[in-house]
């Protein structure tokens, strides 16, 4: 019985992290104050937020979203009065593909649905969002005050069997795919299959998508990929690519959607930059203890009381499991650890953000819990020496040299 993230959603939040600073020269220095400043002057850009389909599962009979992120939102982790508090600027929104669409068809009438969603966002909000097809853009829309909405797609699926849908979504403003999901595509295994996959990495068709995403102008995401997906990816890419939403699997050893330390060395040697996700589970090896502990107990329980999973006392014992055992939950520190480590490995020019954001749920940190504390994480940082220039590199500077540097390679060929 897998724990599911509906499932994830009744569990409780926790309280943002305190922000207290050193001292320098006997003098107090307010480092949470810094953050916030740091946060409001340089341009942050997150590399997977989940926005599109939180909207997509709420429409109304017209077809638009009911919940209006151009407002305050009582629930989800981005609207556009947080953005403002939290100094952020440019969402690469997930025009996310779930798995089954690889073999039901209709991925790529999906993704296509989820962009033109978005674009009518931006259109009735003109004033607070705007569309960013490239770094230009989303500076100019910065410097308006504007958040962008950039596009990846998540599960390269959204391509169908069709290499010239590459350039159908480069043309409609995807600036990444992520090559597949949670399970093997017509592209490439995913991390779910490790060792076991059905094309032993990428599959033919998948590596002339990759050449074509680098002819067009789309960086490649190797987020989601098994390793030695990754692994070709990287070799056959003729531009850096990018992880948009991963973190180092040196803290959590069993959880292999994280990357290695030797593929954070071949993304980086590449040009390439990994891109950190706040998911507690990407974090800390205590989440993924926790889940097993939960399914090991309900399905004793369920057993011993002859129900399914799907009933309504299954439920109710779940309620009252996490209740009495909250998910154990990561700090905005960890997450900085694994900045750390991806620095302390390959250097300040391949790290990024990449929350997951209205992906991850309840699961997300103590201090990051949606998109107005990103100064929280600028305080840790700056509390651990690092300059206010590498923490813009980290906020934006990285990946959007690699995305003018994918755009540059695809300008040069046309």
């Amino acid at each position: 019985m897998r724990l599911t993230s509906a499932l994830l959603s009744l569990l409780l939040l926790a309280a943002p992290a305190c922000t207290h600073g050193p001292s320098v020269q006997g003098a107090p220095v307010d480092l949470a104050e810094q953050g916030r400043a740091l946060a409001r002057r340089i341009i942050i850009a997150d590399g997977h937020i989940d926005v599109p389909y939180r909207l997509r599962e709420k429409l109304g009979p017209d077809g638009a979203p009911t919940e209006d992120i151009s407002l305050r939102t009582a629930g989800g982790d981005f609207d556009y009065p947080r953005a403002v508090e939290g100094g952020f600027d440019v969402a690469f929104m997930s025009i996310f593909i779930p798995a089954e669409y690889q073999t039901k068809g209709g991925a790529k009438a999906l993704a296509d649905s989820l962009i033109d969603m978005m674009e009518k966002v931006a259109l009735r909000s003109p004033a607070k969002f705007a569309m960013a097809h490239s770094v230009e853009e989303a500076r100019r829309n910065s410097a308006s005050g504007k958040v962008s909405f950039a596009l990846g797609i998540e599960n390269g699926a959204a391509l169908e069997d069709r290499l010239e849908n590459v350039s159908h979504f480069q043309q409609r403003g995807v600036r990444y795919i992520t090559l597949t999901h949670s399970e093997d595509n017509l592209i490439s295994d995913a991390s779910s299959s490790q060792g076991k996959g059905t094309w032993n990495g990428l599959s033919p068709f998948g590596k002339q998508v990759v050449a074509e995403m680098n002819r067009v102008g789309i960086m490649v995401d190797v987020a989601h990929l098994s390793d030695e997906a990754i692994r070709q990816a990287v070799e056959l890419s003729q531009v850096p690519v990018i992880a948009s939403h991963s973190s180092s699997r040196h803290f959590t050893p069993g959880f292999i959607r994280n990357i290695p330390d030797e593929l954070i060395r071949a993304v980086a040697a590449k040009g390439g930059v990994v891109m950190i996700n706040f998911g507690s589970k990407f974090l800390t090896p205590a989440v993924m203890t926790y889940e097993q502990q939960l399914d090991a107990a309900l399905q004793a329980w369920g057993q011993q009381q002859g129900l399914t999973k799907d009933s309504p006392e299954m439920k109710a014992y779940f309620e009252s499991y996490v209740r009495e055992h909250p998910l154990p939950l990561a700090r905005v520190e960890d997450v900085a650890d694994h900045v750390d480590h991806v620095v302390k490995l390959v250097g300040i020019d391949h790290v990024g953000l990449g929350s997951d954001f209205d992906g991850v749920g309840p699961s997300l940190p103590i201090g990051l819990k949606d998109v107005s504390q990103y100064p929280n994480l600028f305080r840790v940082l700056l509390e651990r020496g690092y300059s206010e220039a590498d923490i813009e590199k980290i906020a934006s500077g990285n990946v959007f040299r690699v995305w003018r540097r994918v755009e540059d390679f695809a300008a040069q060929r046309r």
